[in-house]
């Protein structure tokens, strides 16, 4: 597997690409965020680390770049800001997560595999549902041809989106926690920022709902978790 480190700092660059190595991944570098973009394009890696703070060309822009070319590889934002607004950002702009500097190895470890096993696994067998769909309401899921779509018009979904999706329509009516989901979509073996659920659930009701600010579909149980609403 093949990971794409873009980073001004080459001493995190080192120590990053030591620890990759080890864990037997094969590793790409770049300084500049101009850089970054275009190796990310030439070599498609199966994974960028995507620093915040780049000369030429910051991470949000080349995260958003990456997402417009239809890259759907999974961008792990590397950032030393604190600031909400930030990693709210960082996710909009198509970023799968982020991690806030300092990190620990091991945890930066872990979340590297969780996305990789993410782009590795199948997508369950489909064969008990008719022409392959799965329909909820307005909703329909096609597993075979990763697709979603709202009243007979595909969704132009992230592939973090659509996982989260897929998964609330496989289990309707059923609340699962922030915690739950991370565990479950995310496929974290420990617990992330929480935030990074609530950024995407916002993102999902903006493209499902009629009315964002009053959802119908995709639900909120106060103190308990989300569901979707059959």
């Amino acid at each position: 597997m093949k990971i794409l480190i873009v980073e001004d700092e080459k001493a995190i660059v080192d120590i990053l690409a030591f620890n990759l190595k080890r864990e037997g991944y094969q590793v790409l570098e770049a300084f500049d965020g101009e850089s970054g973009l275009q190796t990310a394009l030439r070599e498609n890696p199966d994974l960028v680390l995507l620093d915040l703070m780049l000369p030429v060309m910051d991470g949000f822009e080349v995260c958003r770049r990456l997402r417009e070319k239809g890259l759907s590889l999974p961008i792990l934002m590397l950032t030393a800001r604190e600031e909400e607004s930030d990693k709210v950002l960082g996710l909009e702009s198509g970023a799968d997560d982020y991690i806030t500097k300092p990190f620990s190895m091991r945890e930066l470890l872990a979340r590297v595999r969780a996305n990789i096993r993410r782009t590795q696994r199948e997508e369950p067998p489909a064969a008990a549902v008719p022409d392959d769909a799965l329909t909820l309401g307005v909703l329909t899921l096609r597993a075979g041809r990763m697709e979603i779509s709202k009243q007979g018009q595909p969704l132009e979904l992230s592939q973090r989106e659509y996982d989260l999706l897929s998964f609330l329509m496989r289990t309707p009516n059923q609340v699962f926690s922030r915690e739950e989901l991370m565990e479950k979509v995310w496929n974290y073996e420990y617990y992330g920022d929480l935030r990074t659920v609530d950024v995407t659930v916002r993102r999902l009701r903006e493209k499902i709902e009629d009315n964002p600010g009053e959802p119908v579909l995709l639900l909120t149980r106060r103190g308990a978790g989300y569901l979707l609403n059959s």
